[in-house]
């Protein structure tokens, strides 16, 4: 189960450890503009020891090209996509190889495989995030040709919020958080650096819109729009809830206070308010698409924690190394990237019908 999609569709391999990470992209349309520099700026923004604010691994993740583009354009055949780790350091996990860290993937891992690759969680480490950004970079050429935009940002770290009427869309970019309102961004990175002197970790909550969407995508009944957007963001390390609209906030609601309610303007049907996040029946109404989701602490942290080893024995854990005191800050990226090759499959599920 390590490939996502219908049509579009991409493979990820590769462990936080070993030489390399990458991903195999199927489906994609021939014609597409791509090389490595098109790729490498969204890796940038996903990529470690950019600030005091995520782990300090050292990671370049140059991409490479191996197949699938001739002279910058997709010849429609799999494109494979490798990079290269270079900054392992493995013996950070030794006093860990026979422990399990509360809250992560160890435990799991080793009872389904009776082994688990504990330098850095392996398979199961945020590292092979990047391997998705990778394929949400060629998924994004392709939402360019229709002028779909994708914007994520952090919306909570911890109990302090972003406030709406200081919102830009503008300054997503301009700082660490990929925060909208510049003046959360103080408080956030006090909040973090205390959380870091104390060796913990804590979680947040990552906002996607998605503008200029089309109306239609999406395939009752088992293939729902918002369905697939779940299962995509929710395969992302971390995650542990998905709102589409408002969410959760529906089921304290009236039906007459949550209906969208429809006019014609001039020969154009608009709604009145987006509270479906603009998704009806699984299938996109031509309003903002709306996705919100929680991301839990980092399970690695110096403080410590009760915990079992491979022999069943009680013991304490602290977890050295080089961890995000936030993981959601470098989810935003990765969640744009999942939801960048899933429009794309659903817009392509939509050109094959009308063969």
């Amino acid at each position: 189960m390590n490939r996502f999609g219908e049509i579009f569709t991409f493979t990820t391999w590769g462990e936080s450890h070993g030489p390399a990470i990458g991903c195999i992209v199927d489906g994609c349309p021939s014609l597409v503009s791509l090389n490595e520099e098109i790729i490498q700026p969204y890796l940038n923004k996903r990529k470690p020891g950019q600030s005091k604010f995520t782990t300090q691994r050292q990671e370049e993740d140059k991409v490479h090209i191996l197949s699938g583009v001739f002279e910058g354009q997709t010849t429609g055949t799999p494109i494979s996509l490798i990079i290269y780790n270079q900054d392992q350091k493995s013996h950070d996990y030794g006093d860990i190889a026979n422990k399990f860290r509360p809250s992560h993937a160890d435990y799991t891992y080793f009872k389904k495989y009776g082994i688990r690759d504990y330098r850095g969680g392996g398979r199961s480490s945020a590292r092979e995030t990047a391997s998705r950004v990778m394929a949400g970079a060629v998924a994004c050429q392709i939402l360019k040709k229709h002028n779909i935009e994708i914007f994520g940002y952090i919306k909570q770290i911890g109990g302090i919020s972003i406030d709406y009427s200081n919102f830009s869309f503008a300054e997503i970019n301009n700082n660490d958080f990929f925060c909208p309102d510049s003046r959360a961004v103080e408080k956030f990175s006090n909040h973090l650096l205390q959380i870091r002197k104390n060796g913990d970790s804590v979680g947040a909550i990552i906002e996607l819109v998605v503008k200029n969407m089309p109306i239609g995508l999406g395939e009752p009944i088992y293939n729902k729009l918002d369905a697939k957007i779940a299962s995509g963001i929710m395969s992302i390390n971390a995650v542990k809830s998905v709102e589409i609209g408002i969410g959760f906030e529906a089921g304290l609601k009236q039906g007459s206070e949550l209906a969208d309610e429809m006019f014609n303007r001039n020969g154009q049907i608009e709604f009145a308010s987006n509270h479906s996040g603009g998704v009806l029946g699984g299938i996109s109404s031509g309003q903002d698409l709306i996705v919100r989701f929680a991301v839990k602490p980092t399970s690695s942290i110096l403080v410590p924690r009760n915990t079992v080893d491979i022999a069943g024995n009680n013991c304490q854990i602290i977890t050295k190394g080089r961890h995000d005191p936030c993981v959601g800050i470098r989810a935003v990226p990765v969640a744009e990237a999942m939801l960048a090759t899933i429009l794309v499959d659903f817009l392509l599920i939509n050109q094959a019908k009308k063969i």
